[in-house]
C-alpha cells in the first residue's frame, strides 16, 4: 500500500503578493501583477511589460551579507522557504534533518548574474569577474542554499525541465516519501529571468506578448486575441510530508498530494504536440497514480500560457483525457494574473491548486473576454467561483516537450 503524502505548508512570493495570504487574496479577486518593466530600460525592446516583484527586500529577511551572495532566484527561494517552514509549524530542532529533503527546480537559474558578469567581462576584463559568479548562476543553488540555511541533510537537488521544473520537483518529492527515503520534502521552484537577455531571448522566439499599452490585459489565456505570454518571476514551495509523520506532530493538513504523471512529447523543441498527446498522457498517469476515477477531478489549474498553440492544444489534451467529463470541469489559468514564471510556474500553481481545494474556491481566468472557438471548455472567466473540489490537477508543460501533472485531493476530517 502506498504511503500517503500530504501538504502541510505553503510558501509563496509572487508578482501579486509577497507571501501566501496576499498572493491567494490577489488570485481570488482577479488582481493582475503585470505592468511596465522597471528594472531596466526597455526602449529598444519589443516587449516592455512583465510581472515583476518590485517591493522585495531580501536583506531584511536574510541579512545583507548572505543575500548579496545569492542570485535573485535563490534569494526568492530562501525567503519563500522560511515562510513554508513557518506555515507548516515544523520546528527544525525536533525533526530528523537527515530525512528532510529539499528539491527546488529552476528552468534558467542565475541568468541575471550571468548576464551582468558578461558585461563586467566585456567592459572591465576577466580579473574583475565576481568569485561568486559560478555558485550564483548554477540552477541548483536555490535548493543548495535553502538546504544550508535550514540545515537539512536529506537529498538536495534541482530538477531542470523548463516550465515543468517545479512540478517535477514536487512529483519527485512525492515518490521520495513513498519510497521511504524522506519524511519531509520542501519542493517547488524559483525563477528570476526578467532581465534584458531574458526578454530579448523570448522576443526572438516570438513567445512574448507585445501588448505594451495594456499590461494588465496582456496575459489572456484561452482568449481569441491572445498574443503570447508575459514573463513573471517569483517562487512557490510546498512542504510535503508523510501522513503519519504529519499527524504525529499535530500538523494542520492542507490537502493530499496523491498523483504525479510525467511524459515527453518527443515532437518539437518549443511547440506542444498538436494532438495534446503527451499532456493528456501525463494527466492519465496522475489520475491512475492517485487511484481515483477521473470524474472525481473537479478543477484543473491549466498551464494556460496565453500563446496560440499551448491553449488550443492543452484544451485538446483535456478533452482527450476526460472525454464527456471535460465539459463539467472548472479550468483556469492563474498566469492571467501572475504571468508565466517559467521553472517556478508549477510551484506557485500547485500552491494555488492546494489552496483552491482547501478554501473551496476556484480561481478565475481574467481577461477572457473573447473566447477562442477552439477553446470551448469552462475556464472560469473573470470571477472566482465557490464550491467543493474533491480533486484537482495542476498542469505544467515545458519547452523540450516536458509534460507534468500533479493531482491533489481534499483531505478528510479537517
Amino acid at each position: 500500500m502506498k504511503k500517503k503524502v500530504v501538504v502541510t505548508g505553503i510558501g509563496l512570493l509572487t508578482p501579486i503578493g509577497l507571501d501566501r495570504n496576499s498572493s491567494w487574496k490577489s488570485i481570488t479577486t482577479g488582481k493582475s501583477g503585470i505592468k511596465a518593466i522597471s528594472s531596466f530600460d526597455t526602449e529598444n525592446f519589443q516587449t516592455k511589460i512583465a510581472a515583476e516583484i518590485n517591493e522585495f527586500s531580501p536583506d531584511e529577511i536574510l541579512g545583507r551579507k548572505f543575500a548579496s551572495r545569492l542570485d535573485r532566484f535563490a534569494q526568492f527561494a530562501c525567503v519563500t522557504a522560511k515562510e513554508a517552514i513557518k506555515d507548516s509549524g515544523i520546528h527544525l530542532d525536533s525533526v530528523d534533518l537527515e530525512r528532510f529533503a529539499v528539491l527546488i527546480g529552476s528552468g534558467i537559474g542565475g541568468i541575471k548574474t550571468l548576464s551582468d558578469q558578461f558585461g563586467v567581462l566585456n567592459d572591465r576584463g576577466p580579473s574583475r569577474i565576481s568569485p561568486f559568479l559560478v555558485p550564483m548562476m548554477l540552477s541548483d543553488m536555490a535548493s543548495g542554499q535553502v538546504s544550508m540555511m535550514l540545515g537539512t541533510k536529506g537529498p538536495n537537488f534541482s530538477t531542470v525541465s523548463a516550465c515543468a521544473s517545479a512540478a517535477d520537483s514536487i512529483g519527485q518529492g512525492l515518490h521520495m516519501i513513498r519510497r521511504g527515503e524522506a519524511d519531509i520534502v520542501l519542493a517547488g521552484g524559483s525563477e528570476a529571468a526578467i532581465c534584458p537577455i531574458g526578454i530579448a531571448g523570448f522576443n526572438s522566439a516570438r513567445a512574448l506578448s507585445t501588448n505594451n499599452e495594456n499590461p494588465e490585459k496582456a496575459s489572456r489565456p484561452f482568449d481569441a486575441e491572445r498574443d503570447g505570454f508575459v514573463l513573471g518571476e517569483g517562487c512557490g514551495l510546498l512542504i510535503l510530508e508523510e501522513e503519519e509523520h504529519a499527524l504525529k506532530r499535530g500538523a494542520t493538513i492542507i490537502c493530499e498530494l496523491s498523483g504525479y504523471g510525467a511524459t515527453s512529447d518527443a515532437h518539437h523543441v518549443t511547440q506542444p504536440h498538436p494532438e495534446g498527446e503527451g499532456a493528456s498522457k501525463a494527466m492519465d498517469i496522475a489520475i491512475n497514480d492517485a487511484g481515483i476515477e477521473k470524474e472525481k477531478v473537479a478543477y484543473i489549474n491549466a498551464h494556460g500560457t496565453s500563446t496560440q498553440l499551448n491553449d488550443k492544444f492543452e484544451t485538446i489534451a483535456i478533452k482527450k483525457s476526460f472525454e464527456d467529463h471535460a465539459k463539467k470541469l472548472k479550468i483556469s489559468s492563474t498566469k492571467s494574473m501572475t504571468g508565466h514564471l517559467l521553472g517556478a510556474a508549477g510551484g506557485i500553481e500547485a500552491a494555488f491548486t492546494c489552496l483552491a481545494i482547501n478554501e473551496k474556491v476556484v480561481p478565475p481566468t481574467i481577461n477572457l473576454l473573447n473566447p477562442d472557438p477552439e477553446c470551448d471548455l469552462d475556464y472560469v472567466p473573470n470571477h472566482a467561483l465557490k464550491g467543493n473540489i474533491p480533486a484537482a490537477i495542476s498542469n505544467s508543460l515545458g519547452f523540450g516537450g516536458h509534460n507534468s501533472s500533479l493531482l491533489f485531493q481534499d483531505y478528510p476530517n479537517q
